[in-house]
């Protein structure tokens, strides 16, 4: 294969800077472009070993100017630029939808002039809504039930409908939950790890028992690599890893790997709209060669080591 030019929107977040490294590591050749608007989620730090073999670019992906600029050249735009936090989606709805609406747009025409050859969208599970029972399949309704989730809906229903109108070459990935290195400490792993080393009570949302399929970065960044490689336009691929465990298992796993009691387990007022369960099919990307390869207790050993090895990573966040 001839060498590429790709574009990674928002690489220096936490899947984006793990995918700049598979990308780099894979894919010696290919050259490298990110575009990051540098947010409280988005950090230099996250990519500061890769620097000197990447061209970073600032700038936000609603910025027609910055999108320009970054997209020059490229065959192919990955796009993880998003605002991604239910919580954060709660308090204040209106930057999701300019992000991730909005900021889809703008990718997609600057990529539509310049004639892109692939475009990923990087999409959720939680389009989907909850689910008791079953796992959703790529061509179950959406149904989205945050702030956060509608904005992902809208952004990949626009990136797809660029395939049957302007004959664009868009996929869209929809993974489960992601863990792993660099994931900003609002979220569930890294936020308990920090909390225990400072031996302060862990909030559990209601009794603990909503379910995610936990996926390890790694794993998705090999998925979502394939997908760049092999889907057609207008495919749509499920990325799970049948890692399903509930809240209250995670924490206490956690809990039992640094040695520490189970007390530490405070029950809070659930937030509004919490999803169940999320569940996912994935034959698809099973089908196109892939399959998880990190088991789930092994990963989240090695992710909580990696956070008490690297406080200085995260000490600035909290």
């Amino acid at each position: 294969m001839s060498k590429l030019k790709i574009l990674v929107t928002g690489g220096a977040g936490f899947i984006g800077c793990n995918f700049v490294r598979h990308m780099l590591k894979e894919h010696p050749k290919d050259e490298i472009v990110v575009l990051d608007k540098l947010t409280y989620a988005g950090r230099m730090e996250n990519l500061e070993d890769v620097l000197g073999k990447i061209t970073f670019i600032k700038g936000d992906i609603c910025d027609k100017d910055a999108v320009k600029k970054a997209m020059d050249g490229c065959d192919e735009v990955v796009n993880f630029a998003a605002e991604s936090h239910v919580d954060r989606s709660i308090e204040g709805p209106e930057v999701f939808v300019k992000t991730d609406i909005f900021g889809v747009f703008t990718l997609l025409e600057e990529g539509r002039r310049t004639d892109l050859k692939k475009f990923i969208q990087i999409s959720t599970d939680e389009v989907y809504g909850s689910t008791k029972s079953g796992s959703f399949s790529e061509t179950d309704t959406l149904d989205p039930s945050s702030p956060y989730s509608a904005s992902k809906a809208g952004g990949e229903l626009l990136a797809r409908s660029y395939v049957r109108t302007y004959g664009m070459d868009v996929a869209v990935t929809r993974s489960s939950n992601n863990y792993g290195p660099y994931q900003h400490p609002e979220k569930l792993i890294p936020r308990f790890v920090v909390k225990i080393l400072r031996n302060e009570k862990l909030p559990i949302y209601g009794k603990g028992d909503n379910v995610r399929d936990w996926l390890h970065v790694e794993d998705n960044c090999r998925a979502i690599d394939l997908v760049l490689r092999k889907s057609k336009p207008g495919d749509v691929v499920n990325i799970g890893s049948g890692n399903e465990r509930t809240n209250i298992e995670v924490t206490k796993q956690m809990l039992a790997h640094m040695k520490k009691s189970e007390s530490m387990i405070t029950y809070v007022q659930d937030r509004a709209g919490h999803d169940f369960r999320y569940s996912l099919e994935w034959d698809r990307i099973r089908k196109m060669g892939w399959m998880p390869e990190v088991k789930f207790e092994d990963g989240l050993k090695k992710t909580v080591d990696w956070y008490l090895e690297n406080e200085k990573w995260w000490k600035p966040l909290v």
